[in-house]
């Protein structure tokens, strides 16, 4: 991936850190890196923290993405470092997902998974969308690509319609299935909103992976995992809009 800028959400720990640490040792890593979590200054963020420390493209930024006045004070900072220049791609990959089923979920899980995995992404690209819009100008000449300006939200095939019958009895997970479900129509409008600006706009299924969400038990490491979003990252075209692909390269229904 050529040198750009670019923003992750949930980088404290996880995919978000390991994406991290795997642009930075990039042969040609990104100009800019703005590291994103609720709280920088809580002691469990020492890590990332000390390895921003030693990396002077990598800028550690507070955002609470159900917050939205976090969000804006987030996109505020991050313009005063571009200092004129646009971003050229924003990772959503905060994200939650708590135990629940038809038997136990309740509105209150409902409207946390919503605001976590959906309100949040829509709000973060709306507030960075000057940015995208600044990237893809700088870069008028190129296709859609990431490179270009885009964004990317992490799903999930847990998200997908089509597949419910193959997982559902062993990975019931209603509320985060469904706020899935919804972050991949997003994707699907922001691909129909934001093409004309130029921002290519897909959904990425990480897998199954060894982190806090996905237990010790998934067959993916991160690294894995990470080392096969980069790959796709890199390759993703006009082709890939609006639609939701693994970090394998493999499409996935809806």
């Amino acid at each position: 991936m050529a040198p750009l800028r670019l923003l992750i959400t949930g980088c404290n720990r996880g995919i978000g850190y390991e994406l991290l640490q795997q642009l930075v040792e990039q042969q040609n890593p990104p100009k800019q890196i703005f590291a994103t979590c609720r709280d920088p200054s809580s002691s469990q963020n020492k890590k990332l923290n000390d390895f921003a420390a030693k990396h002077p493209n990598v800028v550690v930024l507070k955002l609470e993405s159900t917050d939205a006045n976090s969000i804006k004070e987030a996109a505020k900072e991050v313009g005063k470092h571009l200092n004129g220049a646009g971003l050229n791609l924003l990772i959503n990959n905060a994200g939650i997902m708590p135990e629940s089923t038809l038997d136990s979920a309740d509105s209150d899980d409902f409207m946390n998974v919503y605001s976590t995995n959906v309100v949040g992404p829509f709000l973060v690209a709306k507030e960075l969308l000057p940015f995208l819009k600044k990237a893809a100008e700088e870069n008028s000449q190129k296709p859609l690509s990431c490179s270009k300006s885009a964004i990317i939200n992490v799903s999930t095939r847990l998200g997908s319609i089509a597949n419910v019958s193959e997982s559902y009895k062993d990975y019931p997970v209603l509320s985060y299935r469904c706020s899935k479900a919804a972050l991949n129509m997003l994707t699907q409008c922001q691909s129909q909103g934001y093409k004309k600006d130029g921002i290519l706009c897909t959904a990425l299924h990480p897998g199954w992976v060894q982190t806090d969400l996905g237990g010790c038990h998934a067959p993916l490491t991160v690294e894995q995992s990470v080392q096969g979003i980069l790959k796709v990252l890199d390759s993703l075209s006009e082709k890939h809009s609006g639609i939701l692909i693994g970090w394998d390269g493999n499409v996935i229904p809806w």
